[in-house]
């Protein structure tokens, strides 16, 4: 489908075209109109990493905001930000930004601002005084510490984004967000929250905040339905989901090595130099891990690199950029410190680990066979992980090939040599 045939502001349709961009992805295509055209609902989506979930909300949001701007671009109208998108790490909403800011700048509505905890507070303070942007990217910490000191106000906001919303609603993060929602409660907001998998206590936690703050827009054509006396109106919600499991299928070849906890790392280092792979994304779940394993490939003179999530953010920033631009091959990540982070080419993904949650499982290959490309997933585990790695294949309903390494090359288990 082309995004011609949605009605988005053509300003932003010319913006894609320019970057060879006219076609809508597969979660794209339904999440665009049902933000155009039911502006009574709240939405949750999801879709597995790299099919484009930011630009599904963008394109819609922002051609909102553009009709209503023209009509209220006058003077004494608030021109606060009209436009909130919390994500769980810098990376993701620098990422964000970036994304915004290139439609921000086809629309001319100027930039975002971005607010995280990292950046300067008081620049940050200084560009929304001076800039008031029309939207505003950032980590639920440093959004609350604005709105507390009474820098940063939501009075004109119109849509609030929950990027990678079972993160951010999950332990950690919790109530930081809860926090920010509830300081929009008086105002009519709609909500929206996308990740790759959405579990039932995150989903959960998103519809009662939804339900406190009274997240709803102006002029809703979905009523509340009826409610108790002392209970709270249960606000509509469209719920738009893409399986995983079929990009897991369709693009994905997943494969199975033995190793012994011991010598998973002179394993790792054996298959890359035997699957030679383009660009090969390993994951594991604890950052000390991470460090350990960067160590061992770089001193057997690897172009490889890590992040985790107690490393600078210099650091971290460093390696995600030379990973992006080919300068690194290898890239080694803790689950936390990659979640959402959009890195394209990669051939391979590694995991070192096994969770015994799917979930994981899922936003791990989701880092490969991305926008209708092939990859390859590959696990290295012992015998305790090889049979989690079993439950989780029936679970997604995709097939795991054992292989092993024989002669410098990858083989299919108990293959005959030639």
């Amino acid at each position: 489908m082309n995004f011609s045939s949605f009605g988005l502001d053509p300003s932003l349709e010319a913006a894609l075209a320019g970057r060879g961009i006219v076609e809508a992805s597969d979660i794209q295509k339904p999440v665009i109109p049902a933000l155009l055209d039911t502006p009574g609902a709240n939405l949750l989506f999801t879709a597995p990493t790299g099919t484009g979930k930011t630009l599904a909300y963008l394109l819609p949001l922002l051609t909102l905001i553009k009709r209503t701007d023209s009509g209220e671009n006058r003077p004494g109208a608030v021109l606060g930000p009209r436009l909130l998108i919390l994500a769980p790490t810098h990376e993701l909403c620098s990422q964000i930004k970036r994304e915004l800011d290139f439609l921000l700048g086809a629309l001319e509505m100027g930039s975002s601002a971005l607010l995280i905890g990292s950046g300067s507070l008081v620049r940050q303070i200084e560009y929304l005084k001076k800039k008031k942007p029309p939207g505003v990217v950032g980590n639920p910490a440093r959004v609350l510490q604005l709105l507390h000191m009474k820098k940063l106000s939501l009075r004109g906001l119109r849509f609030l984004v929950l990027d990678e919303g079972d993160s951010l609603l999950a332990e950690e993060l919790y109530e930081e967000t809860a926090a920010v929602c509830a300081g929009v409660r008086k105002i009519p907001v709609r909500l929206i929250s996308c990740s790759a998998t959405f579990p039932p206590k995150s989903r959960d936690r998103l519809f009662a905040l939804g339900n406190e703050a009274a997240l709803k827009s102006p002029g809703s054509d979905s009523p509340a339905p009826s409610q108790g006396p002392g209970e709270a109106p249960v606000y509509h919600w469209k719920i738009i989901e893409e399986t995983g499991a079929s990009v897991l299928r369709r693009n994905i070849e997943h494969w199975a090595f033995f190793a012994e906890k011991q010598r998973k790392l002179s394993f790792l280092q054996s298959f890359l130099a035997a699957a030679k792979p383009k660009k090969t994304l390993v994951f594991c779940s604890r950052g000390e891990e991470a460090g350990k394993i960067v160590a061992r490939l770089q001193s057997a003179h690897a172009a490889a690199g890590g992040i985790w999530g107690d490393m600078e953010k210099k650091a971290r920033k460093a390696a995600i950029d030379l990973f992006r631009n080919g300068s690194l091959c290898i890239l080694v990540a803790s689950d936390l410190a990659c979640r959402g982070l959009d890195m394209d080419g990669i051939s391979h993904v590694v995991a070192m680990d096994v969770s015994s949650n799917p979930h994981t499982y899922l936003h791990r290959a989701g880092r490969t066979g991305r926008m209708g490309k092939r990859g390859v997933m590959v696990t290295i585990g012992d015998e305790a992980e090889l049979r989690q790695l079993v439950r989780i294949e029936k679970k997604l309903g995709i097939t795991v090939y054992p292989k092993e390494l024989r002669d410098r090359r990858v083989v299919p288990c108990g293959e005959e040599s030639p």
